[in-house]
């Protein structure tokens, strides 16, 4: 027989390692243990049982975390220099309104 069929044939005999009265239609490539169809996924073009794909999770959320902070810190920081920028150039402006505007001598003209 050749390694495929032999291969089958285990499947067909198996068990699943969490749930023994379903039989297996898969084996996880990490941890080599036969599944039934609710325990195993795929992930990454892969079949990965569950408890191998939470470490796998597990393993990169640093890196993940990292970066997402990151880029969070970043956007921050941009939309607080925006907005001080939108702030600063309404203070410049008020500040360039002539003195008799605010004495109600310039206003008043336009309205009588």
């Amino acid at each position: 027989m050749t390694d495929d069929r032999q291969q089958d044939m285990d499947i067909a005999r198996q068990r699943c390692f969490n749930h023994q009265q379903r039989e297996a239609v898969a084996r996880c490539p990490v941890c080599e243990r036969f599944f039934c169809r609710e325990c195993i996924t795929e992930h990454d073009d892969r079949v990965i049982c569950v408890a191998c794909l939470h470490a796998l999770m597990a393993a990169r959320k640093p890196t993940r975390s990292i970066v997402r902070h990151g880029k969070t810190a970043a956007q921050c920081l941009a939309a607080f220099l925006l907005l001080w920028l939108l702030f600063f150039s309404i203070g410049q402006l008020l500040l360039r309104i002539p003195g008799s505007f605010h004495e109600g001598t310039l206003w008043n003209e336009w309205w009588d």
